[in-house]
């Protein structure tokens, strides 16, 4: 497991609290949400690709690495 610094864990943390809040929700209201769950989704991607690119660790094993960080110190917020 890659060595994961806490704002990529703090960005995919926020990333899974709009995917969460994607629950229940129709229409506009759903689209909204959805739009700002690819903001931060988006904002977890380029910092893991920046960080990868900077260190020289491998992309997707940054991205398990981060992903792993997230679920291990919380429960899925989604439930």
């Amino acid at each position: 497991m890659a060595d994961v610094p806490e704002n990529l864990v703090e960005l995919e943390r926020v990333a899974e609290q709009e995917r969460a809040r994607l629950a229940g929700l129709a229409g506009e209201e759903y689209e909204a949400q959805w739009r700002r769950w690819r903001t931060a989704s988006e904002a977890v991607r380029a910092a893991i690709d920046s960080h990868a690119a900077e260190t020289g660790i491998g992309r997707c094993e940054l991205e398990q690495s981060v992903k792993q960080a997230v679920r291990h110190t919380e429960e899925d917020p989604a439930q």
